[in-house]
């Protein structure tokens, strides 16, 4: 890229989502942001003394010139190599931070891994996608130009219900998924969001207090469907039609599997071959919601995932048809397999509901339901539960009466 002219800044074209950047090829550290919804701001990116990454906002194209913006960045660049942190002194001097700021602030450092979430490690790659989503459709969009020392809890609330009333609304393109239409399961989870990434910003002396403290979100939607009994049966039928219908063997293969493990739809569909111990009667996940875990799964379950790889083949259980990665369109088998059968508000959780219940259904405990559902321990004496004959017992039975059930 040569020297940053107001026709490429014109002709930058908004990415789907997130945010993309157009580096002036004279001035290291400056150059252009742009977002999903067209804005156009000019920022300047260095290192101060201590190493620390940083970024100014230096003003939105449009009311500023490229011009004037790359004065303003010599300006800032010559500061830096004088020895200061213009994006420190900025705040010392009281400039309000905006919440754009704060948000990019934290994107910045949740990537670089600088950051800890609930379980004391760096935030999760899955975790940051999701944060970044929405502060990028809602955040910014509803509050991002606003000083985050002049919100109110009122503004914070404000926000959820603009979100949910559809507000930020919009096109995700012309992929898969629609169009983003609000709600309050979203409003709420990106109130969860935003008081997150304030109460980081606080901690870390970006912010002096969290506005967000004391907001109060809709309540969570307890999903507590399960299959009954004779639903069960329904979807075996569905099951076995399902290849003659035209229905993914992988996506048959892999809805079953989570029926008779509980699996998250997560877990199952990054499950490779090498975590599986069928010695065991383990799978070995290196990674999941609740950290590194052990998962007894029963013999009935076992015995789906008991055909070896093909060498030199995917190493996933479940893998996609084109690139190396897995399959990802077992929700839509779902949807269609429930479909045949006249289910209804069927999702991949309700199968791990369904698991849980009938393990509640024999008369297993909730901390052996938990272990088998890899719920993150809650006290010391659970951190030391391993597979233990409790486990297996309720592992085999629970796989063993869904599976005779969905083939009697």
């Amino acid at each position: 890229m040569g020297r940053l002219t107001k026709r490429a800044v014109d002709a930058l074209e908004p990415p789907e989502k997130g945010q993309a950047f157009l580096w002036d090829g004279e001035l290291r550290g400056f150059g252009v942001r742009v977002i999903a919804s067209g804005l156009k701001t000019f920022v300047v990116q260095y290192r101060s003394a201590e190493g620390r990454s940083r970024r100014m906002t230096l003003g939105r194209f449009g009311p500023l010139t490229v011009d004037q913006a790359r004065a303003r960045a010599r300006v800032t660049l010559g500061a830096v190599a004088a020895g200061d942190d213009p994006a420190e002194d900025r705040q010392r001097q009281g400039r309000p931070v905006t919440v754009a700021e704060v948000c990019d602030w934290y994107l910045a450092e949740a990537e670089a891994g600088r950051l800890l979430g609930r379980s004391h490690r760096p935030i999760k790659p899955s975790t940051l996608a999701m944060d970044r989503s929405r502060i990028e459709t809602h955040i910014k969009p509803l509050l991002g130009r606003r000083a985050v020392r002049t919100l109110t809890v009122g503004d914070i609330e404000r926000m959820q219900a603009d979100i949910a009333s559809g507000a930020t609304a919009r096109r995700r393109g012309s992929g898969r998924g629609g169009a983003t239409t609000g709600g309050t399961g979203v409003a709420a989870r990106s109130v969860t969001t935003f008081r997150a990434l304030l109460g980081h910003a606080r901690r870390h002396g970006v912010i002096k207090s969290n506005p967000a403290t004391g907001a109060r979100r809709f309540p969570d939607k307890h999903r507590d469907r399960r299959l009954s009994l004779v639903e069960i049966g329904r979807l075996g039928v569905a099951l076995r039609d399902g290849r003659p219908a035209g229905l993914h063997p992988t996506g048959l293969a892999m809805v079953r599997v989570l029926l008779l493990t509980g699996f998250r739809i997560g877990e199952a569909r990054s499950l490779q071959w090498d975590w599986i111990d069928h010695e065991q009667g383990c799978v070995r996940f290196p990674d999941t919601k609740s950290g590194p875990q052990v998962r007894v799964i029963g013999r009935r379950a076992l015995d789906l995932l008991t055909p070896l790889p093909v060498p030199g083949g995917s190493p996933f259980v479940f893998p996609a048809d084109q690139g190396d990665g897995p399959f990802t369109a077992a929700p839509d088998t779902l949807r269609r397999l429930c479909a045949m059968t006249g289910l209804t508000d069927v999702t991949p959780h309700t199968l791990r509901h369904t698991f849980a219940s009938v393990a509640g259904d024999l008369g297993f405990s909730e901390l052996t339901i938990a272990a088998l559902l890899g719920h993150a321990a809650r006290g010391v004496t659970q951190g030391y539960v391993h597979i233990d004959a409790a486990q297996r017992l309720a592992a085999d039975r629970v796989a063993e009466d869904i599976a005779n059930r969905l083939e009697p």
